[in-house]
């Protein structure tokens, strides 16, 4: 049956009758609401009028009529709550429409067409006048007050995108004034107080009522104004500034100003550079009080070199504290300390290379009764040699350390002065993995050769109960390739100590004929038994003191002349061995004339009256100045060095630049040492002359390899 047909003026009649009563249900006034029976009749009429056959298909014009009425509805009454009413009233009404005609057509949903109605009458009338009221809450609620986030809220869910340029330019606006009069009144950390507030408050509103997509460029705003403008004058300020921070240790501030610093472009550069200079300038006054009190306490023996180690340890200590808490451990901050170290542990203190100090130092901790400075508890015993090891990290010379460090260890290992073995091991790992397996080779060779000495001696004790009984000689048989060279003096031994060298030289051989044993008697120890008058004392001396002492089993008195004859030793020993035996603590010669000096014309003669209170002393010989040699045997060692770098160069390259060689010379040697430029130019030259390299004929700075 057909179903009979709704002309438009009828059909939009009972529909504006509907929308009418609806109007009314939301203005308030009394009126019944809608039943099932009279929602389906309007959405029967609107269902019935879309699907009629042409030309009574009306889909189009209820379109527009939905339109009109829309538009009608806003000039008329303005409604703040219109986009919830709107709603309901759609998905009752008109769903068929938005459903099935608007999709077909690819029209704008009807949600769409009365929000485009709302902006085109009601948004552009008002939205200047929104805004000024919008931002005018958010400055009372900067300032203090108590405001109405939903409300605000519910406004910005409209007012987002044309609100957003006009906050930031007013939260612009309002920090300035806000920093330009905190800035004046507030110390840096009641400051950095204030702008941490600021950015937090400003987070909080983003969450509570502003858009999120508005968070980041909002508090770019306030660190731009708080902080990014007023950075150096915040930064600088005289008695809080960063300077004042770390001076006085406010950790606490210092870590505000990192977190602030840190998130604005380049922010730390400032904050670094004023570290930097303030570590420097500690660390140049910790050098200067070294400097000050070495000259007026030349007494102590090396106690104030001692002590500016420590206290540069220390500081290192508490600073790269502040890196790695109060900067959160940012790379900036750790090249800086870097920097600022470099600087000041590459200096002498009283003629001592920062190389030298630290190696003394490293050995008064590692040797037994090394003073104050020893590895007591465990805390200590892992904790100490990590520092050195870290210390070291700043020392451009950290070959000469190695050299230094190599003949303490040695005379720890064989005069068994070493307080641990664990110790030194613990060191030598730690030394390995700063610098590499080639920085500690010799050393770790030292440590093992020694053991292996060990052993060598047991076997030679076996040999000496079945062959030669009652002798008492230990021999620590050494690779000389592991060890520091010593000076070899060809010394007339004693009758005694002849036949213990020969006893071992047989033993020796039983076990191997191809090996030749150099004999160190500079390292040798002997215990020898003085018959004084009141009693006798066991006297522990160095291998040419008792060559010397022995002398006078045989004679009572000897000239200066004879004793240099008989040793077959230089002046300069003799002097040294004489003064150490007659002229020292321990009295063991008398001498004639009774002078503190040793000279020529003097003689000797055992003095039998010597007595002190313990039964066995130790007379020590004071040890040779080895410091020239060291840095002479550093400075060939680094011309060899310098060869082998140009040489390694040169032959991957082929043809180089001077400048360019250089440069990749230096960048290749850095590591172990500063080099010259003065000397790698005359390295250059040398390995010309030994048909190593060549000048290019036409360009004199450049240089080719010959294979």
């Amino acid at each position: 049956m057909d179903r009979r047909v709704i002309m438009l003026d009828h059909g939009w009649g009972l529909m504006q009758t509907g929308i009418t009563k609806l109007i009314k249900i939301l203005e308030g006034v009394p009126e019944p609401q809608f039943n099932s029976d009279s929602y389906m009749m309007l959405y029967t009429t609107c269902y019935n009028m879309c699907t009629q056959k042409p030309p009574h298909d009306y889909s189009q014009q209820l379109y527009e009529k939905y339109k009109e009425a829309s538009e009608n509805y806003i000039n008329e009454t303005v409604l703040p709550s219109l986009r919830e009413k709107h709603d309901e009233w759609l998905s009752r009404f008109f769903f068929y429409l938005d459903r099935f005609f608007i999709a077909r057509r690819s029209l704008p949903p009807l949600n769409d067409v009365g929000l485009v109605c709302f902006r085109e009458l009601v948004y552009e009338e008002i939205n200047v006048r929104a805004r000024e009221a919008v931002i005018s809450l958010i400055n009372q609620e900067r300032e203090g007050e108590q405001i109405d986030r939903a409300l605000l809220k519910n406004v910005l869910a409209i007012f987002v995108n044309d609100f957003e340029a006009e906050l930031l330019s007013d939260t612009a606006g309002y920090y300035t004034r806000k920093a330009s009069t905190w800035i004046q009144e507030d110390s840096c950390p009641e400051y950095m107080i204030k702008a941490e507030e600021c950015l937090k408050r400003e987070k909080d509103r983003v969450t509570h009522y502003l858009h999120s997509s508005t968070e980041e460029k909002l508090i770019e705003q306030v660190q731009e104004q708080m902080l990014s403008k007023v950075s150096q004058q915040l930064l600088e300020k005289e008695h809080s500034g960063c300077y004042a921070l770390l001076r006085e240790d406010k950790t606490e501030d210092l870590t505000r100003m990192h977190n602030l610093f840190s998130k604005i472009p380049k922010g730390s550069d400032p904050v670094s550079l004023m570290f930097k200079q303030h570590v420097t300038s500690e660390g140049i006054a910790v050098v200067n009080q070294a400097e000050e009190a070495a000259a007026n306490s030349r007494k102590e023996n090396g106690s104030q070199e001692q002590m500016f180690i420590r206290k540069v340890i220390d500081l290192h200590e508490k600073y790269m504290l502040y890196v790695t808490t109060c900067f959160a451990g940012h790379t900036l901050f750790h090249k800086a300390l870097k920097e600022a170290f470099e600087v000041f542990c590459n200096k002498a203190i009283a003629g001592s290379s920062s190389a030298e100090l630290l190696s003394n130092f490293s050995d008064n901790i590692l040797k037994k009764g090394g003073g104050s400075e020893k590895l007591d508890d465990d805390d200590v015993i892992e904790d100490t040699p990590d520092k050195v090891v870290k210390l070291l990290a700043y020392i451009s010379d950290k070959d000469l350390f190695a050299e230094f460090y190599r003949k303490k260890l040695a005379r720890r290992l064989l005069f068994g002065t070493s307080a641990n073995d664990d110790h030194e091991r613990s060191i030598l790992s730690k030394l390995k993995q700063q610098c590499g397996g080639q920085f500690t080779s010799k050393m770790e060779g030292m440590v093992t050769d020694l053991q292996l000495a060990k052993d060598n001696q047991s076997e030679f004790e076996e040999f000496q109960k079945s062959n030669h009984p009652g002798i008492d000689l230990t021999v620590t048989v050494l690779i000389i390739g592991f060890w520091p060279s010593y000076k070899s003096l060809d010394l007339n031994l004693p009758v005694e100590m002849v036949k213990c060298v020969q006893v071992f030289k047989e033993f020796y051989h039983t076990k191997t004929k191809h090996r030749k044993l150099t004999w160190q008697y500079s390292l040798g120890t002997c215990n020898v038994v003085g018959k004084f008058q009141k009693k006798p004392i066991e006297l522990v001396v160095t291998t040419y003191q008792a060559s010397l002492l022995l002398l006078f089993n045989s004679s009572d008195k000897l000239t200066y002349s004879e004793i240099l004859s008989q040793l077959n030793l230089s002046d300069d020993d003799v002097v040294r061995l004489l003064h150490s035996l007659s002229c020292a603590k321990y009295k063991i010669l008398a001498k004639e004339p009774n002078t503190k000096t040793i000279s020529p014309k003097d003689s000797f003669m055992f003095n039998a009256e010597f007595t002190d209170k313990m039964r066995r002393i130790k007379v020590p010989l004071p040890p040779v100045d080895e410091k020239k040699k060291v840095i002479e045997d550093v400075d060939k060692d680094r011309r060899y060095a310098i060869d082998a770098s140009i040489v390694r160069i040169m032959k991957s390259r082929k043809v180089l630049p001077y400048h360019q060689l250089l440069s990749e010379c230096v960048d290749q040697l850095n590591r172990m040492f500063k080099p010259d430029f003065k000397i790698i130019k005359k390295r250059i030259e040398d390995l010309i002359t030994r048909d190593y390299l060549e000048r290019d004929k036409d360009n004199p700075n450049t240089f080719r390899y010959l294979a």
